[in-house]
């Protein structure tokens, strides 16, 4: 019933508009370091990490056949990235927001991160010792259904919106890509869920589409919670409705039928009231004095008649079964 009534749908990036697997595809390098040197220090400070853009690291250090060290003291910053000690060396890497904060200079390197923001990747910033060393772009693959999918929502009326911790430039390219015209970006983990409350507030019935534990929140916030049935089980648990599998074409088609089935409940609960508004009256004599005898309801025909209205509902709701959704 709460899918029916939505106005907006919120999806976030990584893992529900992209497939989640993201993989390095560019290294900038900076100072004197080698590919080799970035790739060692990044890979060892995010070992430890979940992240999707830790494991693309990781992983291309194992391509390279890079030995590995075990971090020291890492933490890792929502929303900026990781901080860590290797081989006595302390290692930083994340966003233009963490450089900022641990008083790194990266003017030098900043057409390098806008220009990979531009292509829709993700620019990760390595700072050795509070040098900076490379510029790691990560980028992550659109679903395939995902443009077709925004398009669909924007013609049942929907508006939609993409929510992400990526920069704005990143974020704004990805968006056009699947044709999504506003972007929330830049939003820490634990704020996405204060965006879909300013949206509400705004008066939206809002939808939140997510995969990670990042979402859980956003999701039990929202109106109606969509999972993408292939993520966390924190996001499932926080969700209202779950798709199976990776697919997001069950986004329209889960409000679609939401809205058949709400318009169904209608039309059963008229066609009841009219019924009985009708025959109850009937029932009782009103046609009596016109009409005489033939103004009379026989008990038999009246019983008939209640049964066929019970019929009538369930066979008009009956037809949901073969309701046909729009791909």
């Amino acid at each position: 019933e709460g899918a029916g009534s939505v106005t907006t749908v919120v999806f976030d990036k990584t893992g529900t508009l992209t497939r989640g697997k993201p993989e390095v595809t560019d290294i900038a390098l900076f100072n004197g370091y080698s590919e080799k040197d970035v790739l060692f220090y990044a890979a060892s400070i995010e070992r430890n990490s979940e992240h999707p853009l830790a494991e693309a690291v990781v992983s291309k250090a194992f391509e390279h056949n890079i030995m590995l060290k075990e971090p020291e003291n890492f933490v890792a910053i929502p929303g900026q990235g990781i901080e860590g000690r290797i081989g006595g060396k302390n290692i930083l890497l994340g966003n233009p927001g963490l450089m900022r904060e641990k008083d790194v200079a990266f003017s030098a390197i900043e057409k390098n991160i806008s220009g990979f923001a531009g292509q829709g990747k993700t620019p990760m910033i390595l700072a050795i010792d509070k040098m900076i060393a490379g510029v790691i772009a990560v980028a992550d693959t659109l679903k395939p259904d995902a443009a077709k999918v925004v398009n669909r929502l924007k013609i049942m009326g929907l508006e939609i919106i993409m929510i992400t911790g990526d920069n704005k430039i990143t974020a704004e390219s990805v968006a056009r890509q699947v044709g999504i015209d506003r972007v929330l970006a830049e939003v820490l983990p634990a704020d996405k869920a204060a965006e879909i409350k300013r949206l509400q507030n705004e008066g939206k019935r809002v939808a939140m589409v997510g995969d990670g534990i990042n979402d859980a929140v956003a999701l039990a916030q929202s109106d109606v919670g969509i999972a993408i049935g292939s993520g966390t089980d924190v996001a499932l648990e926080a969700s209202d409705i779950t798709l199976i599998g990776n697919d997001l074409a069950g986004v329209p088609k889960a409000i679609e039928l939401s809205r058949k089935t709400v318009r169904t409940i209608r039309w059963n609960l008229f066609w009841a009231f009219i019924y009985n508004i009708i025959g109850i009256p009937i029932a009782a004599g009103i046609l009596y004095p016109v009409f005489g005898s033939m103004g009379l309801l026989n008990p038999m025909i009246a019983s008939g008649a209640m049964a066929f209205s019970s019929v009538f509902v369930v066979s008009n709701s009956l037809r949901l079964r073969n309701a046909k959704l729009s791909d």
